[in-house]
């Protein structure tokens, strides 16, 4: 089994978010299957840069509405062989992925990921120039949604997943780009990849994808709803049958407590005394008081209000008097940071706060940390909730998709049982989140409760080896004549 899989961002080269480590882990997953995939990237200078033994697979002369690119080939770390098209006119500069150093997004996206589209089409059809052609291509949101609407109109087209790993980001542009890039007239209208008269990226992933999946079986429920399907949920019920919820895994080798070069101290499921000295740490790092005695609640996180990052700051104070200590990792909505900041000032030795991202920092306030914060107004997954479960540090999490499918509220019926491993708070409103905190608080104070909810946490299995499966499975259905 042969599956290209295309992607716009993949760690540790270039990351912007949960995309990066889906990217790197779950390949590496299929391959431990005996599935054959190849990476598909653009070439960012990041990843250029890290890159040293390129070399080139194949020449792209200029394409409808694209300059000429070149395909470079390599391997990456984890062993996943990886295709970067070299294309300078579109990729090479300062900045992130999406966004410039400022935060805007580049003006000419459409067409940067239009042509990651398309190559991977082509890679992907009867015209490939190369002798590798795979049985399946793995799509992934917005920036490759253009690959299936390209496929469609091609002779030997390999049949196409496109997973969502959020469907509020659309990429949405002007209809005038449709032909501009390459896409036959007749592919903009409703069945296709027209959008309240716009061209999107996403729909047309959506619309001409053979199968499509999302990264959690609640989320996949979610988006066919007016609330959260962001105007494409018509599109996703009519395509129910062949829509498919599976909950992303984590890289077990990066994020375990047992081993984790960024801990102070190592410690698993069996003696959890090491957590208390990556604690110390982190409250030393931080410039926290140093306190065993109360608990210190942890996030990481985009500070966005989609994360309800809003919500997290209203509560700071009435957090930080239960008593408890606060520490604030991320980027994002300016005001958030400022917001953040000024609580570590106001309340120094109580809160603290990071603006920015630092992984070896992430690290250890999931090891440090007691409770984990994630109030997501909606997370189609999540990543971090389930790290802080494989770390012995029980989360607080909204009920909404990904969330509810990987924590179990922790009540007198779920302890019996044993599958308790953190705290759900259903309204999205500040009271609810702090209701959570307090009865997370006084389940701490409960030393043997605690304890038992921590191994509860750490005994889960989050590896990618069942998604791997039902993604294999599948590829095999789509291969099927």
């Amino acid at each position: 089994m042969q599956v290209l899989f295309v992607t716009s961002e993949v760690a540790p080269l270039i990351k912007t978010g949960g995309l990066a480590d889906v990217s790197a882990a779950l390949p590496t997953a299929l391959r431990d299957m005996n599935i054959d995939v190849r990476m598909l990237l653009p070439g960012y200078p990041q990843v250029l840069q890290a890159l040293v033994n390129l070399q080139v697979a194949a020449d792209f002369p200029a394409l409808p509405g694209f300059p000429p690119a070149r395909l470079l080939v390599d391997v990456l770390p984890n062993g996943v062989p990886l295709w970067v098209i070299e294309c300078p006119q579109l990729y090479q500069r300062g900045g992130g992925a999406y966004q410039d150093a400022t935060g805007i997004d580049w003006p000419d996206n459409a067409h940067r990921f239009g042509l990651l589209s398309k190559i991977a089409a082509i890679l992907s059809c009867a015209e490939t120039p190369l002798d590798w052609k795979p049985d399946v291509v793995h799509c992934n949101d917005w920036q490759t949604g253009l690959t299936p609407a390209y496929l469609h109109f091609v002779a030997g087209a390999a049949p196409c997943v496109m997973t969502v790993h959020n469907i509020a980001f659309q990429g949405i542009f002007p209809s005038q780009l449709t032909t501009n890039m390459g896409l036959p007239e007749e592919s903009f209208q409703p069945d296709g990849v027209e959008f309240f008269g716009d061209l999107s990226f996403m729909k047309a992933g959506l619309y001409y994808a053979d199968h499509i999946t999302t990264v959690s079986p609640s989320y996949a429920r979610e988006i066919q709803t007016a609330e959260l399907g962001f105007g494409l949920q018509g599109l996703l019920v009519h395509k129910r049958k062949v829509l498919t919820g599976i909950l992303n895994g984590i890289d077990t080798k990066e994020w375990d407590p047992a081993a984790d070069p960024n801990l102070v101290q190592p410690y698993d499921i069996k003696n959890l005394q090491g957590k208390s000295a990556n604690k110390r740490e982190l409250q030393n790092r931080m410039g926290l008081h140093i306190n065993d005695k109360i608990p210190l609640f942890g996030l990481v996180s985009r500070f966005t209000r989609q994360k309800g990052l809003d919500l997290l700051l209203e509560v700071a104070s009435q957090l930080i008097a239960l008593p408890a200590q606060l520490v604030l990792l991320g980027s994002g909505d300016k005001e958030m940071e400022r917001a953040a900041l000024e609580l570590a000032h106001q309340y120094p030795g109580q809160i603290a706060a990071f603006a920015g991202f630092d992984e070896s920092l992430a690290h250890l306030i999931e090891a440090g940390a007691d409770i984990f914060l994630m109030p997501s107004r909606f997370e189609p997954c999540g990543l971090n909730q389930l790290y802080s479960q494989r770390y012995g540090t029980p989360p607080i999490v909204h009920a909404t998709g990904g969330l509810i499918d990987t924590v179990v509220d922790c009540n007198a019926v779920s302890l019996l049982r044993g599958d308790a491993s953190g705290f759900i708070f259903n309204s999205m409103d500040a009271p609810s989140l702090l209701a959570a905190a307090r009865r997370a608080v006084a389940t701490y104070d409960d030393k043997k409760t605690w304890r038992l909810l921590q191994q509860n946490c750490m005994s889960k299995d989050f590896s990618w080896r069942q998604s791997a499966a039902a993604y294999h499975d599948i590829y095999a259905q789509l291969m099927r004549p």
